[in-house]
């Protein structure tokens, strides 16, 4: 099997003959290709080089296309900070008072420079790769993050605790979603083969699932929808610990579940069996860019050894893995990926 192979076969539930490894290590490849997060945001080129070296140089089986987290947000007028070898992010809201979105012009995120670049750097990838590695195509935010972005963080967690702002609430809440999908269309047409987005705001380690229930859920259960309307699985990610919230999370339909290093690993597997793909969860930090080789390894056998019992799974960190990480960790990582059978 190739590595597309192996990733389609754990979304499929059917087994791939070794671990599959997608990595989300956008930062990593471009400091290893010597590109600046600066050129890296702006020269799709220099995005798709990154990648390309990094799996060549590892051999992984999935490349992760992403730039930043604040990529919708400045497509929608969120003012962005852009620093030189860091990813892009937001600094403020850009609804003073929540009322304000009953003005908003619809969102056309296509005009933005940001998302072009991102999208053209997915399509170069899909043409240099052809379906020997998989391209997932990620989307930046789901609405939730994304409307706490366009209101600021502190002033979006208030508004969704006041009864009398839930009208304003829905309407940020589905001005975000048009953004989200109209990426999801975008991205759908570069030949990406898989699409996702990001709503760790929505986890429990920053709001009750009561309010996710509420205010997230249904939003990422569109955008699911959206993708399997244009032919394409979905991934879903939310950072923390989301065990509270996992029984929601395989109920938005999403075909594989990317989780951070904070969800116990053993619970998840439990939750998520026989129903959607489990993708991670190593500490990128604390064991992949802190950690030794054999520390990487002993905690990659111990996620192999929880998920030996089903093929819906697919190893990567639980979250971007850090610039810094040492080369001879992920080497190790990839080492022990490969050295069992997944069938």
């Amino acid at each position: 099997m190739n590595g597309y192979q192996r990733i389609v076969a754990a979304l499929r539930g059917e087994w791939p003959d070794t671990t599959p490894v997608m990595l989300h290590n956008f930062m990593m490849a471009a400091r290893e290709a010597g590109v600046s997060m600066s050129q890296f945001r702006r020269d799709p080129e220099a995005i798709a080089r990154s990648f390309i070296h990094a799996v060549e140089k590892y051999g992984y089986d999935g490349v992760v296309v992403d730039v930043d987290t604040a990529t919708l947000a400045g497509a929608v007028g969120v003012p962005v900070a852009f620093p030189e070898d860091e990813p892009a992010v937001c600094r403020g809201g850009r609804l003073a008072h929540l009322e304000e979105v009953r003005d908003l012009a619809p969102p056309d995120v296509a005009r933005y420079e940001g998302v072009q670049v991102w999208l053209e750097a997915t399509r170069l990838l899909v043409r240099h790769f052809d379906h020997e590695i998989f391209v997932r195509g990620n989307c930046d935010q789901c609405p939730f993050s994304l409307a706490s972005q366009i209101r600021g963080a502190a002033e979006w967690m208030l508004d969704l605790t006041d009864p009398e702002r839930e009208a304003d609430v829905r309407r940020l809440l589905d001005y975000a979603l048009e953004a989200t999908l109209q990426f999801i269309r975008l991205m759908a047409a570069t030949g990406a083969h898989m699409v996702s987005n990001g709503d760790s705001p929505a986890g429990p380690s920053v709001i009750s699932p009561r309010l996710y229930r509420e205010f997230a859920w249904e939003y990422e259960k569109r955008a699911v929808e959206e993708a399997h309307r244009l032919g394409l699985p979905y991934m879903l990610h939310i950072c923390g610990k989301t065990e509270p919230i996992l029984e929601e999370m395989v109920a938005t339909g999403a075909d594989a579940l990317e989780l951070d290093y904070k969800t116990d690993a053993r619970r998840a597997h439990d939750v998520l069996l026989g129903r959607t793909t489990f993708v991670g969860n190593l500490d990128p930090t604390g064991v992949l860019a802190h950690g030794t080789p054999a520390l990487v390894e002993e905690k990659t056998r111990e996620l192999l050894e929880i998920f030996a019992d089903t093929p819906r799974f697919i190893l990567n960190a639980g979250c971007a893995i850090p610039a810094s990480t040492p080369p001879e960790n992920l080497h190790a990582l990839m080492r022990t990926a490969r050295s069992v059978a997944r069938r």
